[in-house]
């Protein structure tokens, strides 16, 4: 995946799960791309991302540190996987389908995503 938004790509949506982890995918596009100066106009970590992360029990430099070794959505979901519990995954995908539904239907929409 790409971590350059500056030519119009976007993040992946954050309804778009790594074996179940509902905004991984798009928090690691946003954090490559922020620490390659390709951010473009996102923010990471934004609101959204921070509260992912709370509910994860880790913090943003942790993740961070992550992406030293971490280059592939396989090493990443290895790398969370050995951090976050199910409990707390699940715990994060409810608070974003139920209290941040609206912020992820604004977000498919601003970024031309068309439901099925």
């Amino acid at each position: 995946m790409a971590t350059d938004f500056r030519n119009g790509a976007f993040p992946r949506r954050g309804r778009e799960g790594l074996d179940g982890y509902l905004w991984l995918a798009r928090v690691f596009d946003k954090a490559r791309a922020a620490r390659n100066g390709t951010i473009f106009d996102y923010i990471y970590p934004c609101p959204m991302d921070r509260g992912v992360f709370d509910r994860w029990g880790i913090t943003s430099r942790m993740f961070d540190a992550a992406l030293e070794t971490c280059q592939t959505d396989d090493e990443i979901l290895g790398w969370i996987k050995a951090r976050v519990p199910d409990a707390r995954r699940d715990e994060a995908n409810r608070w974003l389908l139920g209290e941040k539904t609206v912020a992820l239907d604004r977000q498919d929409a601003e970024e031309g995503f068309v439901p099925a």
